[in-house]
């Protein structure tokens, strides 16, 4: 089992890095983009043996106490079979 985990900057925080991308893009020639928040992406793998609500545990856990500042940051978890 695989778990995927999104992590991103609250709405409210200034996004600094975004807005570099969202300049550079414009540069490009795309002036239509009206926002670029940036973020972080990690895959946990999961041994087979784990249950399901196990996993969803752990990984709900490792994201809100390891990949994630709550302070600042959301974040959102997903599972592939």
């Amino acid at each position: 089992m695989k778990a995927k985990v999104y992590v991103t900057l609250k709405p409210s925080v200034l996004d600094p890095q975004g807005k570099a991308i969202q300049h550079s893009v414009e540069l490009l020639g795309f002036d239509r983009v009206a926002d670029v928040r940036q973020g972080k992406y990690f895959e946990i793998a999961l041994e087979d043996t784990v249950a399901a609500e196990e996993a969803h545990t752990a990984v709900t856990r490792i994201a809100a106490e390891v990949l994630s500042n709550p302070v600042i940051e959301d974040y959102r978890v997903e599972f592939e079979a």
